[in-house]
């Protein structure tokens, strides 16, 4: 587990919204529930936790229904909101990348920072996000995660390891509810592999294994399955493909006899719309869990249940 502590400047403005909490008798919320208070970064990293705690906590989601991950940067009373809980929770910082900059200004011993993704080895990647590729070159930013793919959780096997680490850290810190938490983590890992076992099935005899999608985020699928990923984009959304990279997707569309072109309903799909309307080619959504819409959470959809779309909606590509 990697330990980090949050920038000077806005760390300075979230601490004094806790105290200014704490004044109003809004302090250590764990003890005003009994329970402990989780803080998870976006989607999965929500459900996950939540499945571990089970009724030993409460877990609230910092980026909300609607915002892009990839584009979030902490407030200060999100800030605040870290620095009153218990339990803060993210996928990695090749992913979470304002996790960079932080610094020692909470307290250690209070707060339990886990990394979900701490054991996992990161694939790397061809297609570069060429503003993390920028910011390398000018050093803005403290580390450079170009070319490294942080979407772990679309393979069902790694958001196992993803909920084994949570677990772990849980148990090292609560001693006295480790078992629960194992207990949790086991029901719900039986899940995601009962879905990892759903997958294999369906592409275990696929002779069109390739797939293209409006970005970079299903590469940990692809590799646990056999399959072959093409991207419009990179790895964030917002990467707008060059015309040469449009003209080359259109002949990639003709050549590989790609039949369904995924899109994200999250996300901004003019340009698989464009391809689509080009190539004559059906669209489809494959959704990478990087956040649900308030619908979706409204309606009791999940990680797995989207997981469970997601299938469906590769099977009519890849048969």
């Amino acid at each position: 587990m990697k330990k980090f502590f949050l920038t000077a400047g806005i760390v300075a403005s979230g601490l004094l919204l806790a105290a200014c909490g704490n004044e109003n008798g809004a302090g250590d919320t764990s003890q005003d529930s009994g329970k402990i208070q989780a803080v998870a970064t976006f989607y999965p990293m929500y459900e996950f936790t939540k499945e571990v705690l089970g009724d030993t906590g409460e877990v609230s989601l910092l980026v909300t229904a609607g915002t892009e991950p990839h584009d979030y940067e902490p407030s200060a009373k999100d800030m605040a909101e870290i620095s009153d809980a218990d339990v803060f929770v993210y996928n990695s910082e090749a992913f979470e990348t304002w996790v960079e900059n932080l610094t020692d200004n909470l307290n250690e011993d209070k707060i339990l920072v886990v990394e979900a993704a701490d054991e996992i080895e990161l694939l790397t990647t061809a297609e570069e996000d060429h503003d993390h590729e920028a910011e390398a070159e000018t050093g803005e930013d403290g580390h450079d995660h170009a070319g490294v793919d942080p979407h772990v959780w679309t393979d069902p096997l790694m958001a196992v390891k993803e909920v084994q680490e949570i677990a772990q850290e849980l148990g090292e810190k609560y001693p006295d509810q480790k078992a629960t938490f194992e207990k949790n983590a086991q029901n719900y890992i039986a899940k995601l592999e009962k879905l990892d076992a759903d997958y294999q099935a369906a592409f275990k005899n696929a002779k069109n294994k390739t797939f293209l999608v409006q970005h970079a985020a299903f590469g940990y699928l692809a590799h646990q399955y056999g399959l072959t990923q093409e991207s419009i984009a990179g790895l964030s959304p917002d990467q707008e493909p060059t015309p040469a990279r449009l003209a080359e997707l259109k002949h990639f569309v003709e050549e590989h006899d790609v039949s369904v072109i995924y899109f994200e309903e999250n996300a901004n799909s003019k340009v698989a719309e464009t391809l689509s309307t080009e190539t004559g080619v059906e669209l489809a959504v494959l959704n990478p869990l990087e956040s649900l819409t308030n619908d979706q959470i409204k309606a009791g959809e999940t990680y797995l249940s989207v997981m469970e779309d997601n299938l469906a909606a590769l099977q009519k590509s890849i048969k």
